[in-house]
C-alpha cells in the first residue's frame, strides 16, 4: 500500500478474532485484507468495543488482541462518542477540570483514517518501550549514554550521538513522547515541570527558541511539553523521506492541542482505571 493503514499493523489471530466477535461471514473476511474500508467498519462496531472493554475484567477477546487492535477499536470508539459529544473535560489538576466546547475540532481531526491510525499506532507503541545505553566516540575516547523512550532529556540526547540519517526518527519519537505524556500522563506532566535548564537543552537540540512565558518557572508542564512536540515534529517533517509521515508529522505539530484532548479523552472515558496496566508509569 502506498498509504499506511490498519490491515498492515493487525495479526491473523487480530483478523480472526474480529471476524468472530463481528460475526463476519466467511466472505466478509475473505474481502478484509483487500477492503481497508470494511475493516474500519468492523473495527468501530459496538460488539467489538463490548468484547474486548466489557464488564468483565480480562475477557477472552482481550486476552488475544493485540496491544495495536485493543487501541485501533479504542480510537474508533472515541471518533464515535465524540459525535454525541457537546465537550470535552480539559485536565488541570487532581479534581480539577474545565469543559472545552470546542468538538467539532476533535470530530475534524478524527475524520481522516490516517490521522486514527497515527494515534492508536502511539499509543500501542508505549505498552513496550526501549531503553539501555549506546558507547559513542569522543576526542577522549569512548563513552557511554543511556537513553530511555520514556525520558525526553535523554531521548533528546540521542541527537547528538546517532547519525544525521537518523535523527529524524528521534526528532519523532521526541514528538510522540510530548504527545503521549501530556495526552494520557498530565498529572505527571504538571507535577514535573521542566527545569529552566532541561528547557534550555532540549530548545537547543530542537534548534527553537521557545517562547518566554514556558521559560519563567510557571510555565506549566503541559504548556511546556506541547511547544516541544509541536517542535520536534516540525523537524520531523522536514528530515523524513515517507510523504505520508511528512503529511503526519505536518498535521499533528499544526494540530498538537486537539490530537492531546482526544488522548485525554481516550484516557479518561476508557483507560484511566487500567492505564498503568497498559503502559506502567512514566520516568
Amino acid at each position: 500500500m502506498s498509504t499506511p493503514h490498519f490491515l498492515e499493523h493487525l495479526t491473523d489471530s487480530d483478523l480472526q478474532l474480529l471476524g468472530t466477535v463481528a460475526a463476519a461471514g466467511p466472505e466478509e473476511l475473505a474481502r478484509l485484507r483487500s477492503d481497508p474500508a470494511g475493516l474500519e467498519e468492523l473495527l468501530r462496531r459496538p460488539a467489538v468495543f463490548e468484547a474486548l472493554f466489557g464488564d468483565r475484567e480480562e475477557s477472552e477477546a482481550m486476552l488475544r488482541a493485540s496491544p495495536f487492535l485493543a487501541f485501533a477499536v479504542l480510537v474508533h470508539r472515541a471518533a464515535e462518542d465524540l459525535q454525541q459529544a457537546t465537550f470535552v473535560e480539559e485536565w488541570l489538576g487532581p479534581r480539577r477540570s474545565v469543559p472545552i466546547f470546542d468538538v467539532s475540532g476533535l470530530r475534524e481531526f478524527m475524520e481522516a483514517p490516517s490521522r486514527r491510525l497515527s494515534l492508536a499506532e502511539l499509543l500501542a507503541s508505549y505498552t513496550r518501550v526501549a531503553s539501555g545505553s549506546v558507547w559513542f566516540r569522543t576526542p577522549r575516547g569512548w563513552r557511554r549514554r543511556r537513553y530511555s523512550e520514556l525520558d525526553p532529556l535523554r531521548l533528546a540526547a540521542m541527537l547528538e550521538v546517532v547519525p544525521a540519517s537518523e535523527q529524524p526518527h528521534i526528532y519523532r519519537r521526541l514528538g510522540d513522547l510530548c504527545l503521549f505524556l501530556t495526552g494520557v500522563f498530565p498529572e505527571h506532566v504538571v507535577a514535573r515541570p521542566l527545569a529552566p535548564r532541561h528547557l534550555d537543552r532540549l530548545s537547543r537540540a530542537l534548534g527553537g527558541d521557545p517562547p518566554d512565558e514556558l521559560v519563567l518557572a510557571g510555565g506549566g508542564g503541559i504548556a511546556q511539553l506541547e511547544w516541544l512536540g509541536r517542535r520536534a515534529y516540525q523537524r520531523a517533517a522536514t528530515g523524513v523521506r515517507s510523504p505520508w509521515w511528512q503529511r503526519t508529522a505536518d498535521e499533528l505539530a499544526a494540530s498538537f492541542g486537539r490530537a492531546r484532548r482526544i488522548l485525554n479523552f481516550i484516557t479518561g472515558r476508557y483507560l484511566f482505571p487500567a492505564r498503568q496496566r497498559w503502559f506502567g508509569r512514566p520516568e
